[in-house]
C-alpha cells in the first residue's frame, strides 16, 4: 500500500484530498491538528509517533525529524542498497507528501513579538518537503492547495511522470526560498542590518502583463512579500489587461500624488514623468487645472488623485483618451460613466499612503543595484538672497519641489498657484530643461511663477532664463561651487532664491 504523509497548517480542502487519497489506496500518516481534523473526518490516519515509535516532544518542535521519515522519503528506489537498507531498519517507502508551512508571514504581519515570530519558523516542514523534492522521481511533493485536484487527477490517471513531479518538485523548492527569505529578512530587520551581505527577496507573481515595455518584450508582474502594504495595490474595476508601461507610469503618478498628503491633488503622468500637477479646494477643481496645464501631453496618460472621483470629474475624464484612471474610490454614478469606455483602466488604489517598501532596486544583467526609497523632501528652507519669498512663494516652492523630484533628470518645474505651468526633464544640461519646459509652453504666462529643479544649478544660465521668462522665485537644493553666481544674479534682480539642502535626481 502507498504512503502519504500529511501534515498542513493551511488545512482548506485537506479532508477532500485525503478521502481522494484514502480512495486511490493510499495510507495516511499525519501529525498534529492535520491528524485530528482527518480522524474527526473519518479518515482511518496513522499518528507519525506510531510510525516513528518516538512521540512527538517540545510542545511540537520535534516530531517528523526522524530517521523513519526521511528515510522513507529519501532512499532512492532504484538503487538495491538503498532498498536493503531501508528494509534493514524496517523504514516504510512513503509516496506522497503533502506539506505546508506554519505562516511566519502571517504573524509579521500581523506584528506579532518575536518570541512569537520564533515559533512560527518551521523546521521540519522545509526538512521533509526538501527531501521529498530531492527525491522527486519517487516521491509526490504537495505543497500548494491549489495542486490538489491536479494531483488526484494524476494518480487516477497515472500521468504523474517524472516531469510532472519535476514540476511540483520545482515549486517546492521555491516554496522553502521564499520562505527562508522572509526569515532572513525579519531578521535583518531584528539586528538592524539595512543592507546585508546576503539580501534575500523572495517575489511572487501578482498578474500577468499585455507586454514590456515594448510589444516584442515578455512581462509579468511580482509583489514582496515582505512589504505588507504596497503602494501599487489595486483592484482593477474597468478595463483591458495592464502592461508593464501602465505600471511604471501608474507607480510614478501615485507616488506624485502621495507628497501631498490630505492636499486635494490630481497627477497626470506619460511616460513616467508629471506633465500635470494641481492641488484645489475640490477634486473636479484639482482634475480641471491639472488637464488644463498640458492638455496636449495628458493625451494617452494616466491620471491618479487621492479624493473620490465624482460624476462631474468622471464626465469631464471621459472626453479624452486616458489608459488610467486611479483613485481611492468612485462614486456609482462616476464609475458607471468611467466604465462606458471599455478600454479605460479604472484602478481603486488601497494603499494610497504605504511606506511599507525599504528598497529601490534596479536589475542590470545580472548587476543590481539597491538603495533606500527617496523619501526625504527637503532639508531646510534656506533664504540666500537679500529678497525673502512671500508665503505664497514658499507654498509654491515646496510644491514644485514634490512634482520635481519625480521628473526625470535634468528635471525642471514652473508652478504657480499650485499648477505646474511647465515640465522639463531627461534633459543633458540643466538649462535645456528650462529652455525646453519655456518653448514647449509658449501660450503660458510665466510672470509671477516659480522655478524648481532637481539639482544645483552649476552656472547661473537658469537664473538669467528664468528671469526673462518673468519668473519672480527659485528653489534648488545648492551645493554647487558656482552657488555665489546663482546668488548674485537673483540679488541683481530682486529675486528671491531658497535652497533645500536635497537633490532629487531620478535617473
Amino acid at each position: 500500500m502507498r504512503r502519504a504523509l500529511v501534515s498542513v497548517t493551511n488545512k482548506d480542502g485537506i479532508v477532500e484530498f485525503c478521502q481522494g487519497l484514502v480512495q486511490l489506496g493510499f495510507e495516511i500518516v499525519s501529525t498534529g491538528g492535520t491528524l485530528s481534523k482527518l480522524q474527526e473526518a473519518g479518515i482511518a490516519a496513522i499518528a507519525i509517533d506510531d510510525v516513528t515509535g518516538f512521540p512527538e516532544i517540545l510542545d511540537g518542535r520535534v516530531k517528523t525529524l526522524h530517521p523513519k521519515v526521511h528515510g522513507g522519503l529519501l532512499f532512492r528506489r532504484d538503487l538495491p542498497e538503498h532498498v536493503a537498507t531501508v528494509q534493514e531498519h524496517d523504514i516504510q517507502p512513503i509516496d506522497l507528501v503533502c506539506v505546508n508551512l506554519y505562516e511566519f508571514e502571517k504573524a509579521l504581519k500581523a506584528g506579532k513579538p518575536m518570541e512569537d515570530m520564533i515559533e512560527n519558523i518551521d523546521i521540519g516542514g522545509p526538512s521533509m518537503i526538501r527531501s521529498a523534492a530531492k527525491n522527486f522521481k519517487d516521491v509526490l511533493i504537495v505543497t500548494d492547495p491549489a495542486d490538489y485536484p491536479s494531483v488526484l487527477d494524476a494518480l487516477q490517471e497515472k500521468t504523474d511522470d517524472e516531469n510532472f513531479r519535476l514540476n511540483l518538485a520545482y515549486k517546492a523548492f521555491s516554496t522553502t526560498g521564499a520562505y527562508d527569505a522572509m526569515i532572513s529578512r525579519y531578521f535583518a530587520g531584528v539586528v538592524g542590518d539595512d543592507f546585508p551581505d546576503i539580501l534575500n527577496i523572495s517575489l511572487k507573481k501578482s498578474e500577468h502583463l499585455r507586454y514590456g515595455e515594448n510589444s516584442q518584450q515578455r512581462a509579468n508582474a511580482y509583489v514582496d512579500g515582505f512589504v505588507q502594504e504596497s503602494l501599487l495595490d489595486y483592484e482593477q474595476l474597468n478595463g483591458k489587461e495592464i502592461s508593464f508601461n501602465n505600471v511604471n507610469d501608474l507607480y510614478g503618478a501615485i507616488a506624485v500624488v502621495r507628497e501631498f498628503g490630505d492636499q486635494i491633488v490630481t497627477a497626470a503622468i506619460k511616460h513616467s514623468t508629471p506633465c500635470g500637477v494641481a492641488i484645489a479646494e475640490t477634486g473636479y477643481e484639482s482634475y480641471m487645472k491639472a488637464y488644463k496645464a498640458d492638455p496636449q501631453s495628458i493625451f494617452g496618460g494616466i491620471v491618479a488623485v487621492n479624493y473620490k472621483i465624482d460624476k462631474a470629474t468622471a464626465l469631464e475624464m471621459k472626453k479624452i483618451f486616458l489608459e488610467i484612471v486611479a483613485a481611492p474610490d468612485f462614486d456609482d454614478d462616476a464609475l458607471e460613466v468611467l466604465r462606458t469606455k471599455k478600454n479605460l483602466r479604472v484602478l481603486k488604489l488601497n494603499n494610497l499612503g504605504a511606506r511599507d517598501a525599504k528598497y529601490d532596486i534596479k536589475y542590470l544583467e545580472g548587476k543590481v543595484l539597491v538603495q533606500d526609497i527617496n523619501t526625504k523632501m527637503i532639508d531646510e528652507m534656506k533664504v540666500v538672497t537679500h529678497a525673502k519669498p512671500t508665503q505664497e512663494q514658499l507654498s509654491d516652492m515646496e510644491f514644485g519641489m514634490k512634482v520635481v523630484k519625480f521628473v526625470k533628470s535634468n528635471a525642471i518645474c514652473i508652478v504657480k498657484n499650485g499648477v505646474t505651468l511647465a515640465i522639463g526633464g531627461g534633459q543633458t544640461s540643466r538649462v535645456w530643461a528650462l529652455e525646453n519646459a519655456i518653448h514647449n509652453n509658449p501660450d503660458k504666462d510665466f510672470h509671477g511663477a516659480v522655478l524648481a529643479s532637481d539639482a544645483f544649478f552649476p552656472f547661473n544660465d537658469c537664473v538669467q532664463v528664468a528671469v526673462d521668462a518673468g519668473m519672480t522665485s527659485i528653489i534648488q537644493p545648492g551645493g554647487s561651487v558656482r552657488d555665489q553666481d546663482s546668488i548674485d544674479l537673483c540679488n541683481e534682480h530682486n529675486i528671491p532664491m531658497v535652497f533645500s539642502g536635497f537633490r532629487h535626481f531620478r535617473h
